[in-house]
């Protein structure tokens, strides 16, 4: 650092943060010279819980990596397992896994447009996506019974079949969705506000793009011409046509233009399902016990590139289960985009990206460099560790545990 440098932390927690990060900015004056990432404010350990249960509870286990991208995740996590398996599963149940992967697709980019208009101040688009989401939200508990975390995916297939009627219902709110996305379409074409305030800020070039390893929306709106359902396909989308949105803005605008492109490409691709949708079972018996084996799934869920990695050993419980959300591949990019701009572009630029940071958070294992053993940290451990480190920082617990009583105190 700089003499006339100096520091700022945003997080873990703060009002643009929708979800606790820690991110320590270095300034000079108001711009931006540098940025560190800290994660680890919402870890879970999911994949370690994942090797105490069954298969079958590991699916909804897994859907609660996030609760946006839950059929992303669950079914990411299942086509492992039926890799190793061997299972063959029902084209029918590979249309309905692709039907609500793409209503989920628009819920997620209408959750998102909403959050970037908040982000700029333009609270009355998030007012209404967030009421036109409303209505992929009401069709999705229609068809799986859930708003959020939908549990349609078993091995081997899916749970609830799909009625005449609702197809019906489905096509009657996707014609509605359609209608009202041609309006933000022209909102983000035309609206000079938005134009203004996004073009030009959080750039990332196609060769950063790619060097970084972004994924999804992030990097397709700087060129990289790049979409797990065309170049690996799984469901039946193999099956389907449809464009892989690009742009070439390089920016945060790019990255709204690409979101409210591929909605329209949702509702393409939602038509063909229903219109093509062959007849048959919905599921086939799988074991309980999964052979022996490991397999690597990936899936392209609305942020980008989901993958999974399940390894078998011949039980009913996975002897490893390992995930890389989108978020993960896509927060090394923020710094980069965040340099030399204004401390003011930080909320939109963070946004952009559409994090999840439930689904990024990992624990660090420590190793000691002179054993080579790796230093496990217990939940005990852990909480003392916390309360000296706060207390040499000047803020003392000992008052409050004793106000309120905190069990061990």
């Amino acid at each position: 650092m700089h003499s006339h440098d100096f520091q700022i932390p945003i997080g873990p927690q703060h009002p643009a943060l929708k979800e606790p990060e820690s991110f320590l900015l270095t300034m000079h004056g108001e711009k931006i010279t540098s940025m560190t990432v800290r994660l680890g404010y919402n870890h879970r350990g999911i994949e370690k819980a994942c090797e105490a249960q069954s298969y079958i509870q590991d699916i909804y286990l897994i859907e609660r990596v996030c609760g946006i991208c839950s059929h992303s995740h669950a079914t990411c996590f299942i086509q492992a397992i039926e890799e190793i398996a061997g299972l063959a599963v029902p084209k029918r149940a590979l249309y309905i896994r692709t039907l609500i992967a793409e209503l989920e697709r628009v819920h997620s980019h209408l959750l998102w447009l909403g959050v970037a208009g908040h982000e700029i101040g333009f609270d009355t688009l998030l007012m209404y996506t967030w009421r036109d989401r409303e209505v992929v939200m009401d069709i999705l508990a229609l068809l799986t019974g859930n708003r959020v975390n939908y549990s349609m995916n078993t091995i081997g297939g899916v749970r609830r079949d799909i009625t005449a009627e609702q197809k019906q219902e489905i096509l009657k709110a996707t014609d509605t969705l359609e209608e009202r996305t041609k309006y933000y379409i022209q909102i983000a074409t035309e609206e000079t506000t938005i134009i203004k305030r996004l073009s030009g800020v959080g750039m990332l070039l196609y060769d950063d793009a790619v060097n970084l390893g972004a994924v999804g929306p992030t990097a397709r709106a700087s060129g990289v011409d790049r979409d797990i359902r065309r170049d690996d396909p799984y469901a039946a989308y193999g099956e389907l046509k449809f464009n892989v949105i690009t742009d070439k803005h390089c920016d945060v605008y790019g990255r709204a233009v690409v979101r409210v492109l591929e909605l329209m490409e949702s509702y393409k691709i939602i038509r063909q399902v229903l219109a093509d949708m062959p007849e048959g079972p919905i599921t086939v018996k799988a074991p309980r016990k999964i052979p022996a084996g490991e397999a690597l799934s990936r899936y392209e869920a609305p942020r980008g590139e989901d993958v999974h990695y399940v390894k078998a050993n011949g039980t009913d419980r996975p002897e490893r289960v390992k995930v890389r959300a989108p978020t993960l591949a896509n927060v090394q990019v923020v710094a980069h985009m965040l340099k030399d701009r204004y401390l003011a572009d930080m909320p939109i630029v963070i946004a952009a990206i559409d994090p999840c940071f439930s689904c990024t958070d990992r624990l660090t294992s420590l190793r000691d460099s002179d054993s080579g053993s790796k230093n496990y940290m217990t939940w005990p451990a852990l909480r003392s560790y916390s309360i000296e480190w706060h207390r040499k920082q000047g803020i003392d617990f000992s008052d409050l545990n004793k106000k309120f009583k905190v069990p061990g105190n």
